[in-house]
């Protein structure tokens, strides 16, 4: 276990950087347990998830938008979430975009979304850092000073190796009934 977090701490801002540009969470709450246990520092984490966020929904953005059919391939089997997305989009206006930082399975398809349509990039931008910044504060100090249960739970879990298989089940499982119900076709 001490292996791990050395080599977290050794790596993890170039990790924390890189799994940021995609929305991923797990990194800012490793760099949150990791600044708690005095391995990383705290502000610094923050700042990298946040540039690194913000950067990822901007290039999605960009994409979409100067590269739509290069985009358009890649994204034909996809087309039921593009339509949720731009349906959130039109219900929620432009908070879905600070929401959606938060949410797995649609904060690489937003931008994307907003993208393809004629959303003023102005707008975004101002959306997009707001989301990103909020995002890597909740997650950065969330797990800072929840550090102690987070590296209890870790101990935990390294104690019982067969915990983790059942959580990541239940929640793939969770989230993937989500989204086929989220985009499932609407018979009238």
């Amino acid at each position: 276990m001490e292996d791990t977090f050395s080599n977290l701490a050794t790596y993890g801002y170039i990790g924390l950087f890189l799994y940021s540009l995609g929305g991923g969470f797990v990194a800012i709450v490793a760099a949150g347990v990791l600044s708690y246990m005095g391995k990383m520092d705290l502000g610094l984490s923050i700042f990298i998830a946040f540039v690194a966020n913000a950067m990822g929904s901007f290039l999605l953005f960009y994409m979409a938008r100067y590269q739509k059919s290069m985009m358009m391939d890649g994204l034909r089997e996809h087309r039921r979430k593009l339509a949720l997305a731009h349906i959130l989009l039109k219900k929620n206006d432009s908070w879905i975009i600070v929401v959606q930082k938060f949410i797995y399975g649609i904060k690489t398809i937003i931008p994307i979304t907003i993208g393809l349509t004629k959303y003023d990039f102005k707008k975004f931008a101002f959306f997009n850092i707001f989301g990103a910044a909020a995002w890597a504060l909740v997650f950065g100090f969330g797990s800072y000073y929840s550090g102690g249960f987070l590296v209890t739970l870790a101990e935990a879990v390294s104690e019982r190796p067969w915990i983790a298989p059942i959580v990541l089940v239940v929640f793939g499982g969770t989230l993937w009934l989500y989204m086929t119900h989220a985009t499932k076709k609407k018979v009238k």
